[in-house]
């Protein structure tokens, strides 16, 4: 398979995963309170430091979607001399933001197993099971209460240090294998039968 193909098909997989995280999002935004849709948008950005940067064209079909199945109500407001709609969470939302962050969890646990397993058995890294692989909650910045909050620069500062520790495993994992394969085709080429002059 081309390696174009391989990065548009991964490149659309993740696109659709944004989709449904931002609804969770979204939905769990507005259980802490109402909010307009430039708000919410603005909220995610801030929450995630700049890695979801939704757009109009992302929430809003998300916010009439989830209005439409009754999952919040939005009202006409005005503000700062400005008509803005007014989203707020319903019952029914809170009922299912709930279920979807327990199914989600759940989910979350089964995918970090498979990865630690694949890690282990295809790229034979022991070290990435205990210290280094962690499946991240992809909604946990938004049950945080104040995104700019000192524990918010402490998880991120812990963050970046964890990573950097598992591309330098990952580096020297790599310069083991590069040196291995050099022994293995300088046994390789000394085995060949050498051709009479």
């Amino acid at each position: 398979m081309a390696a174009e193909k391989v990065e548009k098909t991964t490149e659309n997989w993740m696109k659709e995963a944004q989709k449904g995280y931002i609804r969770m999002g979204v939905l769990i935004l507005l259980n802490k309170k109402p909010a307009h849709g430039y708000e919410i948008m603005k909220e995610i950005n801030n929450r995630t430091s700049g890695f979801w940067q939704p757009t109009p064209g992302g929430v809003y079909p998300i916010l009439r979607d989830l209005e439409k199945s009754g999952y919040v109500r939005g009202t006409w407001q005005t503000q700062r001399n400005r008509r803005v709609k007014v989203y707020k969470i319903t019952k029914s939302g809170e009922l299912i933001i709930r279920r979807a962050i327990e199914k989600q969890t759940e989910i979350f646990n089964n995918i970090g197993s498979l990865f630690r397993e694949f890690t282990s058995e295809v790229l034979h890294v022991e070290t990435v099971e205990n210290q280094f692989m962690h499946m991240p909650s992809f909604f946990s910045p938004f049950l945080e209460d104040d995104p700019d909050s000192k524990a918010n620069l402490e998880h991120l500062e812990h963050e970046k240090q964890r990573i950097g520790e598992y591309i330098k495993s990952m580096q020297e994992k790599l310069r083991q294998m590069d040196k291995r394969i050099r022994e293995i085709k300088t046994q390789a080429s000394s085995d060949l039968p050498k051709t009479p002059s």
